[in-house]
């Protein structure tokens, strides 16, 4: 176990509490100073899932009794720890930006963006989900050919070459929600950019309207259509095939952090979720402890 890790979490921890999370979640009643505080709580989650992979909050907790405890002394119950953590639900979000501020940014690319989701799941598409139903629904994913109850977590991140892509916006929305939908409102920001997404984000008419008022050119692999003759079709296969096989490769990249934050924090499964704040928890917690990879 790496403790020199440990310490250098928490104080890390301690800073940004510090400076900006404490505001996200600050306490208005006589006990807003309890003995087991936040900072140890967020160093306790994030240390146990990277450094141990411990990903379920009992097992989190045991981990922490069992070894953690000379180091956090004041650690209380499960159903106490488990109700603090998610009343820290906001706080996730805010922590994720001050970790993506100290990545090293070498080799970034900050003309070329990369648009993808993945869906977040809470029960087979079999069953009717019951929980967080304010920002879960059935949805389809076409890539695995999978009917679920959940999430979509949507990413924007910027190309780096040779590595995993640096994540700029993240967004959480029902499962149903259309992925050009889901980020309609974030593309007018990133001017002067070129966006790589797949088909989805694929629309003539809002495309030309961002380039030419935004200077945002989106680029996805050719979409087929409608009402387009064979003959024309054939004519133009080759070029469309090769156009649509480069911006494939580059828009890959961001694939391979979406499969690397599942391996690395199991956050596509969320079976045990129970409430709202839980899945905010469950996304934005796994988000901030894979961040954190990068930083120490």
């Amino acid at each position: 176990m790496d403790f020199y890790k440990l310490i250098a979490l928490y104080y890390y921890i301690c800073e940004c509490y510090n400076n900006e999370l404490r505001w996200h979640c600050e306490r208005f009643s006589n006990n807003n100073s309890p003995d087991f505080t936040d900072e140890e709580l967020l160093t306790i989650y994030i240390f146990s899932m990277t450094e141990e992979e411990k990903y379920k909050v009992k097992s989190i907790h045991g981990f922490a009794k069992k070894h953690l405890h000379d180091w956090f002394p004041s650690l209380p119950s499960y159903s106490t720890f488990n109700d603090r953590l998610n009343r820290l639900a906001c706080v996730f979000p805010p922590l994720i930006i001050c970790l993506l501020r100290d990545v090293n940014a070498r080799g970034v690319r900050f003309d070329i963006s990369l648009l993808d989701s993945m869906p977040i799941i809470t029960c087979s598409g079999k069953r009717r989900g019951k929980v967080a139903a304010q920002i879960t629904d059935k949805g389809y994913c076409s890539t695995k050919k999978l009917h679920y109850y959940g999430a979509k977590l949507h990413g924007i991140a910027f190309h780096r070459k040779g590595k995993l892509p640096l994540p700029e916006y993240f967004c959480l929305t029902k499962s149903s929600e259309h992925d050009l939908n889901a980020v309609r409102e974030i593309l007018p920001r990133l001017k002067g950019r070129a966006v790589i997404g797949d088909k989805a984000y694929s629309k003539k008419d809002f495309n030309e309207i961002l380039e030419k008022e935004h200077g945002v050119c989106i680029y996805t692999p050719v979409k087929l259509v409608k009402g387009e003759t064979i003959q024309t079709r054939q004519f133009k296969y080759a070029a469309d095939k090769l156009f649509s096989t480069a911006v494939s490769r580059l828009r890959q990249p961001i694939e391979s952090l979406f499969n690397w934050l599942i391996e690395k924090t199991d956050i596509q499964r969320a079976s045990k979720v129970r409430s709202t704040k839980g899945l905010i928890v469950h996304v934005f917690g796994r988000l901030a402890a894979a961040i954190s990879l990068w930083v120490f």
